[in-house]
């Protein structure tokens, strides 16, 4: 088929969906309850369906009080089980996948299981729908007339008894569907290497004769890529090397100290950048209106969502979680989740706030265990991330990356923050660039502002600027380069900033 001729009918097939999508913004509740259903009725015959009598669970209320909420420590035995080839322990068709996961604020590695389900009616989805949307909302799309360059994780799999584990982009990578390689570059061959520096020559190697029309991939990593690009091209703008590239669909961490980099490599041409929101445990929400900054919740996924409000995190008392029925606007919640891979009323970490109650749509605000919060100040990386664009910008300045940690009270001296910042070019005024931090921080978190009244309890932040590739050889060092590994931003101790300012010096 004619290039020209299978765009138009992929892109005519991918808009079908759109009519499904407008359903569950219409209906969200009612999609949510049945969905539900839907899972307690797939698990009513397994181990746990038996255990906590599935069958008799005839609403929420009846879900709520029957299951307690968990977290990974709690079900890792099940998983283990699982893991060694035991099946219908908490899902009932066979799991023989798990995605490897550290977190960003945890080194112990945690094994969340991928089913077929999972993969084909929630990841899989995920990624007809980001085409479904990017081409609703982008009438002259092309990019089904190239190739994505994808930049997944830089594990590859390994063989467990009776499973595979591995990171979750290389799993996905493994079992694609014939259409999706098609579109796709690197090769799996190239994209499931696991040493990342000999990964990226050869991503390079292989990628710059393709037509490249769209990049998918962590902001951090793909940087990385993109700058070794333009020194082995010896060009100053990515366009000059994949002229048709229109669109970055982007998710992971942040954008906010990314994007005025990415700008700079795109340089003259309107670029879309396209977020979304995936994890190991599940594809959650994706950006479905071009030049915003929320997210879709998208309810048709295998996954039901319930909600913890952050400001009662700490209570035993279950009865402060809610449904997506009850959630508030601008309220920070911790994200549960009940999935079509068997995790049940699973608290994955993630914190957010919604922006929107119809549709439901989102924005991720942090980590539960990714703030600082000593002195209640109660930072969360939103914050972080936008005080510091917008100090950067201010000051025409690029991030690299950076964390932060509490300096803690002592006799006569107050708390504080210490930033540990790496620049492309550093500050000349670093006084200046503390102002504007401390200044924006205050603008975006009321909490701070009322510590930092008169420093009496939080003093100005204290800002060490890191020497060049601090925070790549800190990662190198720890065996954690490319793909879906990401540097601790915020931190309520000091154990990630002292090794870095041990290496800084």
């Amino acid at each position: 088929m004619p290039i020209p001729l299978f765009n138009s009918v992929a892109s005519w097939f991918l808009k079908k969906r759109i009519h499904q999508i407008e359903l569950f913004m219409k209906y969200p509740n009612e999609v949510q309850q049945e969905l539900l259903h839907g899972l307690l009725s797939s698990a009513a015959k397994t181990e746990l369906g038996k255990k906590h009598d599935f069958e008799s669970i005839k609403n929420y209320n009846d879900f709520k009080n029957r299951l307690s909420v968990v977290e990974y420590e709690d079900i890792v035995d099940q998983i283990e089980r699982c893991r060694k080839g035991e099946q219908n322990i908490f899902w009932n068709t066979p799991i023989k996948w798990f995605a490897k996961s550290s977190g960003t604020s945890n080194a112990k590695s945690k094994f969340i299981p991928i089913s077929i389900d999972s993969l084909e009616d929630c990841h899989y989805k995920a990624g007809k729908d980001m085409l479904s949307i990017y081409y609703n909302n982008n009438e002259n799309a092309q990019i089904l007339a190239g190739k994505c360059l994808r930049l997944g994780g830089s594990s590859e799999l390994y063989q467990n008894t009776d499973s595979y584990f591995g990171d979750l982009s290389a799993i996905i990578i493994d079992n694609l569907p014939f259409w999706a390689e098609l579109g796709s570059t690197p090769s799996q061959k190239v994209s499931l290497m696991s040493e990342w520096e000999t990964k990226m020559e050869a991503i390079i190697d292989e990628t710059l004769g393709e037509k490249v029309t769209s990049l998918a991939g962590v902001p951090s990593w793909m940087l990385v890529l993109l700058q070794n690009v333009l020194q082995k091209t010896k060009k100053t703008n990515i366009t000059e090397v994949w002229p048709m590239i229109e669109v970055y669909f982007h998710g992971g961490v942040s954008f906010h100290p990314y994007r005025q980099q990415f700008e700079l490599m795109f340089k003259g041409t309107d670029l879309n950048f396209f977020e979304i929101y995936n994890a190991s445990e599940g594809f959650f929400g994706m950006q479905d209106q071009n030049e915003s900054n929320e997210l879709l919740l998208m309810l048709d996924y295998g996954i039901f969502y319930e909600f913890i409000p952050m400001d009662q995190i700490d209570r035993e008392d279950e009865s402060v979680i809610i449904p997506l029925s009850e959630v508030e606007l601008n309220k920070n919640y911790a994200l549960v989740i009940t999935t079509n891979a068997g995790l049940w009323r699973y608290k994955i970490g993630d914190t957010l706030k919604f922006t929107s109650l119809s549709p439901y749509r989102i924005q991720i605000t942090g980590r539960i265990k990714n703030h600082i919060n000593v002195f209640g100040e109660e930072l969360m990386i939103e914050n972080a991330e936008v005080a510091l664009s917008k100090a950067a910008r201010e000051m025409n300045l690029n991030i690299v990356d950076y964390t932060a940690g509490p300096i803690f009270m002592e006799t006569n001296v107050k708390g504080g923050h210490q930033w540990l910042i790496e620049f492309t070019h550093p500050p000349k005024d670093k006084g200046r660039f503390v102002e504007l931090l401390d200044h924006y921080l205050k603008t975006e978190n009321s909490d701070y502002e009322a510590k930092r009244y008169k420093d009496m309890t939080l003093s100005l932040p204290k800002l060490e600027i890191a020497k060049k590739n601090l925070f790549y050889n800190w990662m190198a060092k720890k065996n954690k380069l490319g793909g879906q590994h990401k540097v601790p931003r915020l931190s309520n101790n000091r154990d990630f900033i002292e090794e870095l300012l041990i290496m800084n010096h």
